[in-house]
């Protein structure tokens, strides 16, 4: 009976953590899929959209390290989330109420910083309670599955045919409501998980000394994760913010098109963050790192290129776009791997927040005011570039996964 009760707590973990984390991504991910609305209501240029982007993506960085630091020195999680839970929500609403530029940023910097540390802790609270023969999968459900499906395949669809009825503001307050409701539920049905056991800790005392952050950064495999990190990340926020407004104004369709097609693309992190990784685990890292990093090319070309065929415009997209995959490996699995499994946690948050920071913060502005001087065409050439060069970078790393250097070393002797 208790192994049963177990499990079923396990599953309700992973069900109202994956809900709460697919809704922050939803709401982090409403401001790209309403700017059509909000830059003809609001008069912003492309320098302001970009920066509304970078101002989210600078607390995301600092409040993912601050906050998440914060709650391992309590040893606390569940009062971490549900103050992350609430403030996002809350900051929702006040996106709405945003009568201008200032209002509306503002919003999405308190948004950042409470959404930031919130996957993180949702890990730590899914590693508690799950078994260990499912931790990394249920991990994966809840940040690639739930994350990609509500944040990047419901939100466009949902989010734009709310402004369409009624305006983008109603939008912004109802995607505070699941959060909300979450808040409760969460508050009720899920426990403060324990302490991690002195033997989870990340490192020895003796090792601290040569795991700090210059320290980490001078592993060939760190410093290439961070590199590719600015890159992607860069790639994947400029094709968020700009896209939209690519296939809008440029391309001259409809907002509900718009809101098809990139639904269509919000597929594309679920199912290549389970085909990549697949690969990986079968034929190394390093292939399917270069391979999908050049693959993301050719998202942001065919939108530039392909013209006349929504289908065929799409279908390329969408094939682009499954180079997403690559993500976890750069961000999670290569760091992990290449400390042997020592101080994890902070070498994936140096990749999370250089990644965050460079190609979050900068590339969103620096690629709208170039919109600015010329067209929306730039921030796309730029974000293929980003996308090729992180390619490039991935042929640089080593190899990392076990199976792969336990049959070369085989091969060799």
């Amino acid at each position: 009976m208790a192994r049963e009760q177990s499990v079923g707590y396990e599953l309700r973990v992973v069900l109202l953590l994956g809900l709460a984390y697919g809704f922050a991504f939803y709401d982090r991910m409403t401001m790209a899929f309403l700017s059509p609305f909000v830059v003809e209501d609001l008069g912003l240029n492309n320098a302001q959209v970009g920066a509304l982007g970078s101002g989210l993506s600078l607390t995301w960085a600092l409040g993912a390290y601050v906050i998440g630091r914060w709650s391992d020195k309590t040893g606390k999680r569940k009062p971490f989330l549900l103050a992350a839970l609430l403030i996002f929500s809350l900051s929702s609403v006040l996106s709405g109420l945003s009568r201008d530029i200032w209002t509306l940023l503002a919003s999405r910097v308190i948004m950042g910083a409470a959404e930031g540390p919130f996957l993180p802790i949702c890990l730590a609270i899914i590693a508690a309670a799950s078994a260990p023969q499912r931790r990394g999968l249920n991990s994966g459900i809840v940040q690639n599955g739930f994350g990609s499906l509500l944040g990047n395949a419901l939100a466009p669809l949902l989010v734009v045919a709310i402004a369409s009825a009624w305006g983008w503001r109603t939008s912004f307050y109802t995607a505070g409501i699941p959060g909300l409701i979450l808040f409760f539920i969460i508050w009720k049905f899920i426990d403060e998980p324990p302490r991690a056991p002195a033997d989870l800790a990340p490192a020895a005392a003796g090792e601290k000394g040569s795991d700090g952050f210059l320290a980490m950064l001078r592993h060939q495999n760190i410093a290439l994760c961070a590199i590719i990190s600015c890159l992607a990340v860069g790639s994947i926020v400029l094709g968020s913010i700009f896209l939209p407004l690519f296939l809008t104004q440029v391309r001259g369709y409809a907002p509900q098109t718009m809101a098809s097609i990139m639904a269509i693309l919000g597929l594309c992190p679920a199912i290549g963050g389970v085909l990549v990784t697949w690969i990986s685990d079968r034929i190394g890292r390093r292939p399917p790192m270069v391979v999908f990093g050049l693959l993301m090319t050719l998202c942001p070309l065919a939108a530039l290129f392909v013209d006349g065929s929504i289908m065929l415009l799409t279908g390329l997209m969408f094939i682009g776009w499954i180079g997403i995959g690559i993500f976890p490996l750069f961000m999670g699995v290569i760091p992990a791997e290449t400390l042997a499994f020592r101080n994890t946690a902070a070498a994936m948050g140096i990749v999370v927040a250089i990644g965050e920071i460079f190609g979050g913060v900068l590339a969103p502005v620096l690629a709208g005011w170039i919109a600015d001087q010329s067209s929306l065409m730039l921030p796309l050439a730029i974000q293929a570039g980003m996308s090729f060069a992180a390619g490039l970078c991935a042929l640089l790393l080593r190899e990392t996964n076990p199976a792969v250097l336990a049959r070369r070393g085989v091969a060799a002797a």
